[in-house]
């Protein structure tokens, strides 16, 4: 999954601090600067809870004091359902191919408005499947895992799966450490209000939809051939599904419904999600401050974060969970008090204010 790289400015530690609301003030406020290159510079931590803030010796039954389950309770965590995983499969083709068929049936203005948003709700169900495959969860045999990720959810949606599991890895490896891939991404935080509003609006613009739409066609004149054999592969695709409109003489639901959707409402659910799982976080091995925790409601977990991706503290913690365990997983760690009320953001909304607490231009 291609990101898209930012470079934003600094503000002074006293500023932050001065600044800061109640809730975040319990947050740690020395920031680091960091640099994955010669010529980037990002400041980490702003948004990361102090050593004094966590509670420590969280070790239960089912939890040990690092918030690793236990070998026993891991075991029984890491059982993958593969009949009801491609029954989920088959559901998020189901419902897109609903929704379209009902907006192409009704043909009105509203109906055509409220396709468009769950268009972008699909790609982020083709993209949280994608995410499971490439941790090879979704089906226990990984023949079947890597098809069904590469062909049936990942150039679906604009992804070469096994590019994004290269990545992502590195990801796990170490959030916010050297190879960390998504560093722009999440670095920065908090930030002013004006930046935060230019953030969606060229989201929902599709403007950085365009841009890596773009970086990602360069790919058919990269100098190596798996690169440009990928890139055909998902155009390929893309191309299928175009003439599976016309054949239908809905040649416009294509551009207009799939890949509109895509370059817009999805760019916009990615930013978001994104900085609710690791936004102004810092590099630790205490996975409470390289992830946040949010309290999932049911309408983000339909719209915003599908098949469990919300419980993102619980998957960094062990991403070897698949996906329909990890509300159980995170229900032990609350129990353990691994995570506790004051830790865990109380919905999607107060995240997004603590990051962009600062009026400040950047």
């Amino acid at each position: 999954m291609l990101v898209h790289y930012e470079h934003m400015g600094f503000v002074s530690l006293g500023h932050m601090k001065s600044l800061l609301p109640t809730k975040v003030l319990q947050m740690r406020c020395n920031t680091e600067i960091v640099s994955n290159d010669a010529a980037s510079f990002y400041r980490t931590g702003g948004l990361a809870p102090s050593f004094d803030a966590l509670p420590v010796n969280c070790k239960t039954e089912f939890i040990q004091s690092d918030g690793k389950p236990t070998p026993s309770f891991r075991q029984s965590l890491r059982t993958i359902p593969n009949f009801r995983n491609a029954l989920s499969v088959l559901s998020v083709y189901a419902q897109t191919i609903a929704i379209l068929a009902l907006a192409v049936h009704f043909h009105r203005g509203v109906t055509w408005i409220l396709a468009f948003l769950l268009m972008g709700r699909a790609h982020a169900q083709f993209a949280s499947l994608m995410h499971e495959s490439a941790h090879r969860l979704l089906f226990s045999r990984t023949a079947v895992n890597d098809f069904v990720g590469t062909w049936f959810l990942g150039f679906v949606g604009f992804t070469s799966t096994a590019a994004y599991r290269r990545v992502h890895m590195a990801h796990h490896r170490a959030e916010f450490g050297p190879e960390e891939p998504d560093l722009a991404l999440y670095a920065n935080y908090p930030i002013s209000t004006a930046s935060f509003r230019r953030k969606l609006t060229r989201d929902a613009l599709g403007r950085t939809g365009v841009k890596l739409l773009r970086q990602q066609l360069r790919g058919l004149r990269s100098p190596e051939a798996r690169i440009r054999r990928t890139q055909v592969k998902i155009l390929a695709v893309q191309l299928m599904l175009f003439v599976i409109c016309t054949a239908l003489d809905v040649p416009l639901l294509y551009p207009l419904m799939w890949l509109l959707p895509y370059l817009t409402v999805w760019r916009v659910i990615n930013r978001l999600r994104s900085i609710a799982e690791h936004g102004g976080m810092t590099a630790d091995t205490d996975k409470r401050r390289s992830t946040h925790s949010v309290h999932q409601h049911v309408l983000a977990r339909f719209f915003l974060v599908p098949f469990n991706i919300g419980f993102h503290l619980a998957h960094h913690v062990d991403a070897g969970v698949p996906f329909r365990r990890l509300p159980e997983f995170h229900a032990e760690l609350r129990r353990a008090q691994y995570v506790t009320d004051t830790s865990e953001f109380p919905h999607y909304r107060a995240m997004w204010r603590a990051a962009h607490e600062l009026p400040l231009s950047t």
